[in-house]
């Protein structure tokens, strides 16, 4: 599938009239098409069905440099799967080659979830997310906690997986005197979500780090457990 042909797939799904919504509420200065996410979500599933790993990959990296803001999350979803086989480095060589593109929440976050499955697939990976937890773009630092969400989420998890988990907090720790909103709600929602599987570790990290926290952010990370 050539570029184009991706684009004018992606055209023909426009609903009129909804650009100028989103554009507002995603703050895009980047062209926005008007496209609903679920019409997205459907497209590239069939594109994910027909095209080879490396006719994907390709075809993400094309989508991702007209930086529009539907085919950048539409480049996102085609590199959102499970299991890519051969999962060699090509996907996550492309995902990682986006971060410092990152600058909106909407585009970073699909980008991240595709970094998930490959985190998740290879876990060493992480020894590349951990350099962008010391990096001046905010957008990078934040992905760090977006990217690695899958270790909030584990209800049974294995010594390496404990390991990598404590290494993360170890992560968010190093952020909660970063008072930019971004990367407060990161610290946030990694701890609220681990409070459902790993109520202990979201309290002990509350308990040392809670009262360096924006009030905001103390309150979000605490809300699953309040209800306890």
């Amino acid at each position: 599938m050539t570029l184009d042909e991706a684009l004018a797939a992606l055209r023909a799904l426009v609903e009129p009239g909804r650009a100028e919504q989103m554009a507002a509420y995603h703050k895009q200065t980047r062209d926005v098409m008007g496209i609903p996410n679920p019409a997205i979500n459907d497209l590239t599933k069939v594109w994910r069905r027909e095209l080879s790993v490396d006719e994907r990959v390709a075809l993400a990296d094309a989508l991702w440099k007209t930086d529009i803001f539907e085919a950048r999350l539409a480049a996102s979803k085609l590199l959102t799967q499970a299991r890519i086989r051969p999962d060699d480095t090509s996907a996550w060589d492309l995902i990682q080659s986006w971060v410092p593109d990152f600058d909106s929440w909407a585009i970073a976050d699909h980008a991240c979830m595709a970094g998930q499955k490959r985190l998740s697939w290879e876990p060493s990976r992480l020894n590349q997310v951990e350099a962008w937890t010391t990096s001046d773009h905010m957008w990078t630092k934040r992905a760090a906690l977006v990217i690695t969400l899958p270790w909030t989420k584990q209800n049974f998890p294995k010594p390496a997986e404990l390991a990598a988990r404590d290494r993360i907090l170890g992560w968010a720790a190093s952020y909660v005197t970063d008072h930019d909103w971004f990367i407060q709600k990161a610290v946030a929602w990694w701890i609220r979500d681990l409070s459902r599987h790993d109520p202990d570790r979201s309290r002990a990290f509350l308990a040392k780090h809670g009262d360096t926290l924006k009030p905001f952010a103390r309150k979000e990370a605490a809300r699953h457990l309040e209800k306890e």
